[in-house]
């Protein structure tokens, strides 16, 4: 540590950052990228048809389906398609009798004689749609808190620390700059360490309130696993009784079914539902024991504008059409949880907020990536000195090029994937991921044989091409390309293909920086320099 108090929160600082801050880009620009989750996932999976019919006939559709596909089934769960993901998912939950043993050295399939099954429909036929297997957008949002390869539980303890880490760097970031309103306005270019510290600072106060608020509620979003005591002390044998009773959820539904009888059409408890909730939008619904006399049916309210990530249910009687329940009102504590979980995910954010979380995401990429990059800068100086470079500059140095330059790489080639790996590929999702892996693993290993500035260039032009080539590839490969979707009004679609090409874009613009880019000379070389043209001069 260092004598006095700003100079001891500026070192907490540095090592705060630096220790994680490669896993920090990662889950950075991982989390960003969840913003827009769905859209990447209808991208992935160009086979799904855009929805023309509302949700009522969307739903009557589902449970046709289910009917023909599932009707022994214990329930049925639809969600319903949307402005953003025009797929209609169904998934059911069949009895333990009906359960088919795997035979010997295969694994059950989930689509097969097993417990559960799923299907994703056409909204506007009820037909199963033969679309593409891909994990899409939720790839990147199990990966900023789940990682990959390694156990659920781990990672989250990993991901917790890691946010803990920044939280702190955040704090300490803010004492140790006591002009950062006007750092925020101060940016000198080519002026070496000043410059790459000049754009850490504004990169941080640009999006700051963002930045403490994405950081704190994503530690709030695992609490129970980083505090699970209280929980344990409250409910030591029924863990599950503590989280309905904590996030106002209905009752589970109990009993075995009952005799058969016509259900009323969900269009009728749909709009029922619509009535209590002032025309809230519904998200989906679950038919408990369908076909019988005592079905029961819960529809779950649309997110829509609400902050909080907790919707409200009601259950209704399938055949009567009563109404049995509704969730229970949350008490304080949950709807604080609610909406610091919702302010994490933003999926109240209509799309101009939510190209400003995207943004904000992007700088705070962009804050991580200069804060790493910023310790290599000032440490080399003082490795010239020397005249040898250390162990640990070179490995700062290689860990920059293959996170910085590297996960760009990773996040194209997993795009890439989608389109070029063969359609009826078994374990085709796990495929996807490890193109992203195996791409990453690829940049840092060159890096790390080569950490030097022309591996940047490399890298930031390979991030590039890869990226504005996409529309390219998408173009060849399906036949939903940018000329066909903008014709066809579909701005998901074409949207992304544009995104593209902007990322590819700045990409190579960076590229083109680093290649012309020369160190600025320092002061004993500038006079030595300046001595040596005024000896040429008299002469």
């Amino acid at each position: 540590m260092k004598n006095g108090f700003r100079q001891s929160m500026a070192w907490l600082h540095t090592w705060t950052g630096l220790l994680v801050g490669w896993v920090l880009l990662l889950i950075f620009m991982a989390g960003t990228a969840s913003y827009y989750r769905e859209e990447i996932s209808r991208w992935m999976r160009p086979e799904l048809p855009r929805s023309t019919v509302g949700a009522d006939q969307a739903a009557a559709n589902a449970l046709a389906f289910l009917r023909q596909k599932a009707p022994q089934a214990e329930s049925w769960n639809v969600s319903l398609p949307d402005a953003r993901n025009p797929a209609m998912r169904t998934f059911w939950r069949n009895p333990e009798s009906m359960v088919m043993p795997p035979a010997e050295g295969e694994k059950r399939r989930r689509r097969g004689g097993g417990r559960f099954g799923d299907a994703t429909l056409d909204p506007n036929t009820g037909r199963e749609v033969s679309a593409r297997e891909t994990r899409g957008g939720d790839f990147f949002y199990r990966l900023h808190f789940d990682l990959h390869y390694i156990p659920v539980i781990w990672a989250r303890w990993i991901v917790g620390f890691c946010a803990m880490f920044m939280l702190v760097a955040i704090v300490t970031g803010v004492i140790t700059h006591k002009k950062i309103f006007k750092d925020f306005f101060t940016f000198r270019p080519e002026k070496g360490l000043r410059s790459w510290l000049d754009f850490h600072n504004v990169s941080a106060v640009m999006a700051l309130p963002y930045h403490a608020m994405i950081t704190y509620t994503g530690i709030v979003t695992l609490m129970f696993l980083y505090l699970p005591w209280g929980v344990k002390a409250a409910y030591p044998n029924d863990e599950e009784a503590f989280f309905n009773d904590a996030f106002a959820r209905l009752a589970e539904v109990e009993g075995p079914a009952q005799g058969r009888a016509a259900p009323l059409p969900i269009q009728q408890l749909l709009d029922s539902a619509r009535r209590h909730w002032d025309g809230a939008e519904v998200a989906g619904f679950v038919v408990y024991r369908p076909g019988a006399a005592n079905s029961v049916v819960d529809i779950q309210q649309r997110d829509g504008g609400r902050l909080s990530i907790d919707t409200p249910s009601l259950r209704y009687d399938a055949v009567s059409g009563a109404l049995l329940g509704a969730s229970p009102q949350a008490g304080g504590a949950t709807r604080t949880r609610g909406v610091m979980y919702g302010l994490h995910l933003a999926r109240f954010a209509d799309w101009g907020l939510r190209a400003l979380f995207f943004l904000s995401g992007l700088v705070g990429c962009l804050m991580v990536a200069s804060g790493v990059v910023l310790w290599a800068v000032k440490e080399r100086p003082r490795h010239a000195k020397a005249g040898r470079t250390g162990f640990g500059l070179r490995l700062v140095d290689a860990l920059n090029i293959g996170a910085v330059a590297g996960l760009p790489i990773a996040f194209a080639a997993y795009f890439w994937g989608n389109r070029l790996l063969p359609l009826q590929m078994a374990e085709r999702p796990a495929a996807e991921a490890n193109v992203f892996f195996w791409a990453w693993g690829a940049a840092l290993l060159a890096a790390f044989v080569w950490p030097r500035r022309m591996m940047w260039t490399w890298q930031l032009y390979i991030g590039a091409a890869a990226f504005a080539l996409l529309p390219l590839l998408n173009a060849l490969t399906t036949p939903t390309h940018l000329i066909a979707a903008i014709a066809d009004g579909d701005w998901v679609l074409a949207g992304f293909d544009l995104a593209m090409v902007a990322f590819g874009a700045m990409l190579a613009c960076c590229a083109w920086r680093m290649q012309r880019w020369q160190p600025p000379l320092g002061a004993a070389e500038k006079k030595r320099r300046q001595q040596a043209a005024a000896m040429e001069a008299r002469a």
